[in-house]
């Protein structure tokens, strides 16, 4: 099957939950309604002509500026078929997201890192908690407005004995941005420039 037969079949099958379908870099990617999510989902494992029955990732992408600020992506692949699809959900920041951990056990990790570096919530999800930074880490690292530099530094303190948390001070005075390269401006004189200049 095409992946424009694939698209066709999937549009007449679940239209209600579609809210874009395109096919781009030979793969064809879905945009549903959160809502649908789950349902979605479990019809593409299940159903005989598609059998997405491996779950590859889970990930998001932050559009500031939107109303629905991110896109959860999930990208699914049938070893049947031998074909991938990528489905994508535009969510809100106040908006849960469902978990589809029911219907693909390996989405726990995946929607737990979501969460750690979006601050995406996943609705249903057992143990929805930080997976890659640490306990006490504020803020959500993949956002576009987290700071390059981040809030806090950690370092282990000799004298306390423990790992010491800090306020991130920037020195600046010795940064100089002149966005000049290494070459204009130079006052080097090299052998042979006095040829040059004769």
């Amino acid at each position: 099957m095409s992946m424009t037969e694939l698209a066709d079949y999937i549009s007449a099958k679940q239209g209600e939950a579609i809210v874009e379908s395109e096919i781009a870099f030979g793969e064809l990617n879905v945009t549903v309604a959160v809502s649908e999510l789950p349902a979605f989902v479990r019809f593409l494992k299940t159903d005989e002509t598609c059998k997405f029955s491996t779950l590859v990732d889970i990930t998001a992408v932050d559009y500031p500026q939107r109303r629905a600020r991110f896109d959860v992506v999930y990208h699914f692949l049938s070893m049947y078929r031998n074909q991938r699809i990528r489905v994508k959900a535009a969510v809100r920041e106040d908006e849960m997201v469902p978990s589809i951990v029911t219907e693909h056990p390996s989405a726990n990790w995946f929607e737990r890192e979501v969460f750690d570096m979006f601050g995406i919530l996943f609705s249903g999800h057992p143990d929805l908690r930080r997976i890659l930074t640490d306990y006490g880490f504020r803020g959500h690292p993949l956002r576009k407005d987290f700071p390059t530099t981040g809030y806090v530094e950690v370092r282990y303190d000799e004298a306390a004995k423990r790992v010491v948390y800090e306020p991130v001070k920037l020195v600046q005075e010795y940064r100089q941005f002149d966005f000049m390269s290494p070459w204009e401006g130079a006052e080097y004189i090299l052998p042979g420039d006095e040829r040059a200049k004769g």
